[in-house]
């Protein structure tokens, strides 16, 4: 039987969310509870932090990418925890104007799906009474979408909280508890969203802190007694591995990948066997397959041109068996990646992408790619859902494309991918997308 959960969320991004989940995560698990927590959407930085915080895998859940019966799946994993704290991305509608396999991508997506009743947090600085106005057209937009209260944040005296409590009052809404502004408590930024949780130093001490503040201003019981009961968790979702032994790229700068994807590799009976790029080791000569995660491959382009052993042995695998690289995988793979001063570092050269980080543009959004080749584990003309963040800019892409792409709306993406066979039978692909799923 799965437990009950919720879904923390806000009318918009940077108002507290992912203070609030951690600190709800830690205050819980230093309770003894075992506490599941999720992330609505396509976010890889935000499950670290919240797999730090309560001692258990954070999993994805996307409403635009995954299909009902994957959603249905991943919630199964909650199994013998004592509550589910899910976190939303953006703001709580927030979503694409289409919708995909099973909603927009909005989080309110997800909690009416699973049941779950809404934290809703808001930044009351600069708002009094106000601030009741925009928590009662989140607790009425929709009726399939349940607010069970409010965390107020960045209550800046006992005064405002009375004045914002009084405006929470009349509108019938509930107040779960107030946090004052708390600036060590800032979790470290950089351009794809904070600092991931493994570079990040006392992570321990900050989940500790984060626990002590959380639990100190905001009523746990109350939290924990709205929890809604939990819809789901049918029978795991199937798929074919890109191979029986994969060899997987991990370290600070090839980390993205969804963990739900590799424990249904696992599932499907493949053996993962990681290796780090940076520490110059090559990918494990007797695996079938190498996969080469996104992440910040420009933070360590010098390191990644110096590294002999990855890049040769990369090369040597390639003749032979199929490579796949996502977004920053797929820039490692290319033949030159220039960095944000300019410098272009050598990358390893199965395919001749050079990409620029000199004049940075951002692409983001959902895509919906039709391979037109084989991509590890997949056939040819397989549609995947995924999605791209990144800020790079394509200077060359000289091989052949690896799929057709669109956006969320339909329209093309000129981000292809590319592929390039060797003649020992290997083969070289690529996407700026990570995949999430196969499309239904």
């Amino acid at each position: 039987m799965l437990p009950r959960g919720l879904l923390i969320s806000a009318p918009a991004s940077g108002t507290g969310k992912t203070t609030l989940t951690l600190g709800l995560l830690a205050a819980l698990r230093a309770r003894g509870m075992a506490v599941q927590p999720f992330k609505s959407g396509p976010d890889y930085i935000d499950p670290a932090f919240h797999t730090a915080a309560a001692g258990r895998v954070s999993v994805n859940l996307d409403g635009w990418a995954m299909g009902p019966v994957l959603l249905d799946a991943l919630v199964g994993v909650a199994e013998g925890a004592d509550l589910i704290v899910a976190e939303g991305a953006m703001g709580l509608f927030d979503g694409v104007a289409k919708a995909g396999a099973t909603g927009t991508g909005a989080s309110a997506d997800i909690a009416a799906r699973m049941g779950w009743p809404v934290v809703l947090v808001l930044d009351v600085g600069g708002q009094a009474q106000s601030a009741a106005a925009v928590a009662h057209g989140f607790a009425t937009l929709r009726a399939d979408v349940a607010v069970a209260g409010v965390v107020l944040n960045k209550v800046a005296s006992a005064r405002h909280e009375a004045l914002v409590r009084d405006g929470m009052d009349r509108a019938g809404i509930r107040v779960f508890g107030a946090l004052p502004k708390q600036p060590d408590l800032a979790l470290p930024e950089r351009h794809l969203g904070l600092v991931q949780a493994e570079e990040m130093a006392g992570l321990s001490d900050f989940m500790a802190r984060a626990g002590a503040f959380v639990a100190g201003h905001v009523d746990l019981d109350a939290v924990i007694a709205a929890a809604g009961e939990t819809r789901g968790a049918g029978a795991a979702v199937a798929v074919v591995p890109p191979a029986e032994r994969i060899a997987l790229a991990r370290d600070a700068a090839f980390s993205f990948i969804y963990p739900h994807l590799v424990d249904a590799w696992r599932r499907a009976g493949a053996t993962i066997l990681p290796f780090s790029p940076l520490a110059d080791e090559a990918p494990d000569d007797s695996a079938g397959a190498c996969w080469l995660p996104g992440g910040y491959p420009e933070l360590h382009a010098g390191r990644l041109a110096g590294a002999g052993r990855f890049r040769e042995g990369l090369r040597r695998f390639a003749e032979t068996r199929p490579v796949h690289g996502e977004c920053g995988g797929y820039m490692a793979m290319g033949a030159g990646l220039v960095a944000a001063d300019g410098t272009r570092h050598e990358m390893a050269g199965l395919l001749g992408l050079e990409t620029s980080f000199a004049k940075r543009r951002m692409h983001l959004g959902y895509r919906l790619a039709e391979t037109l080749v084989p991509v590890a584990g997949q056939a040819a003309g397989a549609r995947l859902r995924g999605h791209e963040f990144h800020y790079a800019t394509i200077v060359a892409q000289p091989d052949a494309l690896l799929a057709r792409v669109v956006d969320a709306t339909g329209a093309e993406v000129a981000e292809t991918g590319s592929h390039r066979a060797f003649a020992g039978g290997g083969r070289a692909t690529g996407t700026f997308f990570h995949l999430i799923a196969e499309a239904t």
